[in-house]
């Protein structure tokens, strides 16, 4: 066996590391927004500071592997493919940290919300904006581990309907603040909630391009607005609320 098949095998293994990593790194940023949404629910306090101490796992898994990635380029100093699949794990374990540092601040909201009880049907649009959230990095983790591109501009146009349940969801708590200002500190908290999800399913959509340049070599088109509508809500009167066109 020749010293540049060695060589090639190595580099073979360390690159199924960084694979391996993103993937752990991925589970376990899935499993604490859904603890957050969870504890925020059920206004469990213990498991939103489980949720909470959770996040030095993710922290540390970006360290390894940016880390890993400097060392893998320097004694490798990989071309085209390769050095695409390196720079990719460095970009999308950057992302998986994000989503947990969102998880840790549902997480944070918990004991806030949950000193004065909020309407159910409030919850319940947290719920669903999350689950939707949470399918979309799935599906996009999945593509990674699979380098399929087959599912990625689905995926990415799909941010749209976080978008738009977001602004939906952001609509509803700022009618019900209307109605009664002493829902107005939790119904804030509850927002921050709402977009730290809705800026989930942004960070899979950057995961989404990310595999799409690991697999293909090339830039998706930047053709999709990132952008909710939340910024239009406008209030008429003190009992209306609206989109701006």
């Amino acid at each position: 066996m020749t010293t540049t098949h060695h060589i090639m095998n190595a580099f073979d293994q360390e690159l199924q590391f960084l694979g391996n990593r993103i993937a752990t790194m991925g589970g376990h940023a899935e499993r604490m927004v859904e603890q957050a949404v969870q504890a925020l629910v059920t206004s469990d306090g213990g498991l939103a500071q489980k949720v909470i101490k959770d996040d030095l796992v993710l922290d540390e898994g970006q360290r390894e592997i940016d880390e890993k990635a400097v060392i893998m380029i320097a004694r490798r100093q990989p071309m085209a493919e390769d050095l695409r699949e390196i720079i990719g794990a460095i970009r999308i374990s950057s992302d998986l940290e994000r989503v947990g540092d969102l998880g840790k601040n549902i997480a944070k909201r918990v004991v806030a919300v949950t000193e004065t009880r909020q309407p159910i049907r409030l919850f319940r649009g947290l719920e669903a904006l999350a689950n939707l959230a949470l399918t979309q990095l799935k599906e996009v983790l999945d593509a990674y581990a699979a380098r399929s591109v087959d599912r990625i501009g689905f995926v990415r146009d799909r941010d749209d309907d976080i978008d738009a349940m977001y602004t939906s969801l952001f609509r509803e708590l700022l009618t019900y603040m209307m109605e009664d200002p002493r829902n107005i500190a939790a119904c804030t908290h509850l927002l921050f909630c709402a977009k730290n999800i809705e800026r989930i399913g942004d960070h899979a959509t950057n995961v989404a391009e990310t595999v799409y340049h690991i697999v293909t070599g090339e830039l998706m088109p930047p053709d999709r607005p990132k952008d909710d509508k939340s910024h239009k809500v406008v209030i008429k009167g003190t009992e209306e609320v609206q989109l701006r066109e």
